[in-house]
């Protein structure tokens, strides 16, 4: 049995592109409604880059 306790949260940069990008998506059009699609964008980058930066896990079997 693997000792779960000192195992650090998985982290990828793939994770980070991709919610970088998605992110700039959601934000552009969200933000083209409110009258502002340049600051939907940066904030939708940041937004979405750091949540799929911690939710997304990447490959279970890294050693």
């Amino acid at each position: 049995m693997k000792d779960t306790s000192k195992r650090r949260p998985h982290r990828n940069r793939r994770g980070l592109f991709l919610g970088a990008v998605i992110g700039a998506v959601a934000g552009y059009f969200a933000g083209r409604a409110m009258g502002n699609p340049a600051m939907g964008i940066v904030l939708g980058m940041i937004a979405g880059s750091a949540l799929l930066y911690r939710v997304n896990p990447g490959p279970w079997n890294r050693p």
